[in-house]
């Protein structure tokens, strides 16, 4: 070290400027002089005015900081921000129109279906009147073919009965029994 950083210099300030010192010293644990040296240094560093109370470097400096901020918030909200917006925005109306188309196709087809199985019901229940329709026609046939049969027989027994000498005007009548008896049917 030179002589120069050991040579020390006096400096004269008013009692209550010491009694200031002195509280501000102990507060922070140092001797006056280091606080002295620490305070001197604060100023050095920091360039701040020291008759500056109010701190107008410090408020202009944040005030800048601030508009900087302000500024960088715009330009990112501008160039990212309004746009991703924009294109959500329309985003969210296409996916909104393709709902709207798939439902509406949906609903279509569900109507359809539902037509077409009603259709289906209504052709089977048509289909079932149809079959009952048959059967009871068949069965009808069977029995017709049934009391045929016994006419038939009938007629046979009684022809078969007819001799020689039965006139021509019974053998019309048990034809005309018979025919009868057929339209019955």
């Amino acid at each position: 070290m030179s002589t120069k950083d050991n040579y020390s210099k006096t400096l004269r300030f008013s009692a209550e400027t010491d009694e200031k010192l002195s509280k501000l010293s102990q507060k922070f644990s140092l001797s006056k002089f280091q606080f002295f040296n620490k305070m001197v240094e604060y100023f050095h560093r920091t360039k701040k005015d020291p008759s500056d109370i109010n701190d107008e470097i410090l408020k202009n400096t944040l005030v800048k900081n601030h508009d900087t901020y302000i500024r960088f918030i715009r330009a990112q909200e501008e160039k990212i921000l309004i746009p991703v917006k924009t294109e959500v925005d329309r985003m969210v109306q296409s996916q909104i129109k393709i709902l709207d188309c798939f439902n509406g196709q949906v609903l279509k087809a569900n109507k359809d279906l539902i037509n077409s199985h009603q259709a289906h019901i209504e052709k089977s229940a048509e289909t079932e009147r149809l079959i009952k329709t048959i059967a009871e026609k068949l069965e009808t046939k069977e029995s017709l073919k049934i009391k045929f049969q016994y006419i038939l027989n009938q007629y046979a027994k009684a022809r078969e009965n007819f001799g020689f000498t039965t006139s021509v005007k019974e053998k019309e009548e048990l034809v005309q029994e018979a025919r009868q008896m057929v339209a019955k049917l």
